[in-house]
């Protein structure tokens, strides 16, 4: 996806769909998807990228020592 608002807008489809199937697993899995990356547009506005999975769990967890970044 080239966008947030498309990747968005694809886990919604998915979601409705995966709700109408019965799948809770993937609809559990989704809104949890969903809620982070609306949380990650809100605290970047300027930015419409796709984030990557590690930089959505980076601006939820930046304290994790998988997000730290070392300067020299």
């Amino acid at each position: 996806m080239k966008t947030i608002d498309d990747h968005i807008r694809k886990d919604e489809d998915e979601m409705l769909k995966a709700r109408a199937e019965g799948q809770d697993g993937k609809v559990r899995h989704l809104e949890g998807e969903l809620r982070d990356l609306k949380e990650y547009k809100q605290h970047h506005p300027g930015d419409s990228h796709d984030p990557s999975p590690l930089e959505v769990y980076c601006d939820s967890n930046p304290e994790a020592p998988e997000c730290r970044i070392y300067e020299d």
